[in-house]
């Protein structure tokens, strides 16, 4: 009953839905009647032509629109697991590692292997990692994790970036790490990537107050420091894109090296399709695209 309502929504008419789900009109609206009795409210006001929803019947359809749509997601899930669908594979990264790095390179693979579709899933933890559904987890870290297959992509190095009139106003102002606007991303999935207590430390500056604007994803923090509202701390292969473009500079002689880097983990056994992105991953350059 509740196909047969969700397709006379979204169609508009009984007709419609009968040629769609290839039965009847009086089997649609004798399921209908029923769906009616069962919930004892009508769903669709008659006195319209075509028909109209209900308060209650637009309440109804957008849950089984909700409910259609997770159960159609699940199945895809499930055909993953089950290796019946290879034309495509799921990847974890940041938010961060998403939209600054691995989307603007995704073009090159389609490119390389136009019959795959690469999934990118951003999660709210700052350590993506395998799960069902997953493929593969690019993350950032010293590489110590047991699960599936981990290579290492590459060395990262962070620096504090802001906006070019800033970074320039306070140098010439003689305003230092010690006293600028800082700008920090801080949330409780946020726990695996270094701030700026732990870059002035290594840097061996004192600063009294670490106050300023917090955001809990790297994109939203990105963009106040786009406006000019402080510095952030920039990972060299996300931030490499917008100094080479202007729009961001670094702080002189700020690099430091962490000792951590970007890892690439992919579930075993590794599908045809995710060996593909795997082999193409390593070979990107990680300050080019």
């Amino acid at each position: 009953m509740l196909t047969t309502f969700e397709a006379v929504s979204r169609h508009g008419s009984m007709r419609q839905a009968a040629a769609r789900l290839n039965v009847t009109q009086p089997a649609i609206s004798q399921a209908l009647k029923a769906l009616e009795a069962h919930v004892g409210m009508a769903l669709f006001d008659r006195s319209t032509r075509p028909a109209r929803l209900t308060e209650a019947g637009e309440l109804l359809a957008r849950a089984v629109r909700d409910g259609l749509g997770q159960i159609s997601a699940a199945l895809e899930d499930i055909r993953s697991l089950s290796g019946q669908d290879d034309s495509q594979i799921t990847v974890s990264c940041t938010l961060g590692m998403a939209t600054y790095w691995l989307m603007p390179r995704l073009p090159d693979f389609y490119a390389r292997n136009p019959e795959v579709t690469v999934n990118v899933q951003a999660p709210s933890t700052d350590l993506p990692h395998l799960a069902p559904g997953i493929d593969i987890a690019v993350r950032y870290g010293t590489g110590a994790w047991l699960e599936g297959r981990t290579m290492k992509l590459f060395d990262e190095q962070v620096c504090p970036v802001g906006a070019p009139a800033l970074v320039e106003r306070l140098l010439a102002e003689g305003v230092g790490l010690d006293r600028a606007p800082l700008i920090h991303v801080r949330s409780p999935h946020n726990q695996h990537w270094a701030g700026w207590e732990d870059y002035l430390r290594t840097r061996g500056v004192n600063r009294a107050r670490l106050a300023g604007q917090s955001f809990n994803n790297y994109v939203q923090a990105a963009q106040a420091v786009l406006d000019g509202r402080g510095l952030m701390l920039g990972w060299r292969s996300i931030a490499a894109g917008a100094v080479r473009e202007g729009a961001l500079r670094m702080w002189p002689g700020g690099e430091v090296d962490l000792g951590t880097g970007y890892f690439v983990t992919a579930a075993t056994p590794t599908s045809r399709t995710a060996q593909s992105f795997l082999d193409w991953i390593v070979g990107v350059d990680p300050l080019q695209f």
